[in-house]
């Protein structure tokens, strides 16, 4: 009796591409941040008020360029008008049209950062929560500039002879805002996949 080997199977070819797509574990890169757009819209919006209930405070109950020590050589409460950007920059420049080019310039700022915020990632906590509060600080000082042409600064700093720029509310949301955005640079390293939500 004659045997008949079985016929040779044919090699079944591969997807080196889709090998390699299943050898790749699925990484979890968590839920989406806690800080949706409505919260970002709240934060805002707080910024926002806050910034325009102190302004209206400090403008009727300290008369302008006067002073009220709060800390000995630290802290002060003052009143001082700034036609200029944020921490006092181009007060002293003498531009013309200056309340509608610093206007143009905030709103064009603002656009910018409103744009950007649409495409931050879903889990990118810090930078929502950055961008919120620079928004809300932007707003802040667009209404002053546009309305009135200058912005009320009130918070003086100082250490002995040395005082830093004056500011406010809003000057301070936006420091914080900013000093979150680069956290994030720093903490995600750039490497958020998230969608924008």
């Amino acid at each position: 009796v004659m045997s008949i080997d079985p016929a040779p199977q044919a090699p079944v070819a591969t997807d080196p591409v889709s090998t390699a797509a299943a050898a790749t574990p699925t990484v979890d890169h968590g839920p989406p941040s806690w800080v949706t757009r409505r919260v970002m819209t709240v934060v805002a919006v707080v910024v926002l008020a806050a910034d325009q209930l102190t302004k209206y405070a400090v403008r009727t109950q300290i008369t302008l360029h006067d002073s009220i020590e709060i800390i000995p050589g630290l802290f002060n409460l003052v009143h001082v008008r700034n036609t200029g950007a944020a921490f006092g920059f181009l007060n002293s420049a003498s531009i013309a049209n200056k309340q509608l080019l610093m206007t143009a310039i905030a709103l064009v700022a603002l656009g910018a950062i409103a744009l950007y915020a649409t495409q931050v990632g879903s889990r990118e906590t810090l930078s929502r929560a950055g961008l919120a509060l620079i928004l809300g600080g932007a707003l802040g000082n667009l209404v002053d500039r546009a309305s009135v042409g200058y912005v009320i600064d009130f918070v003086d700093v100082y250490w002995g002879s040395y005082h830093f720029w004056a500011f406010n509310v809003a000057d301070s949301a936006i420091t914080v805002g900013a000093a979150l955005l680069i956290l994030d640079m720093f903490v995600s390293g750039g490497n958020d996949v998230s969608t924008p939500v």
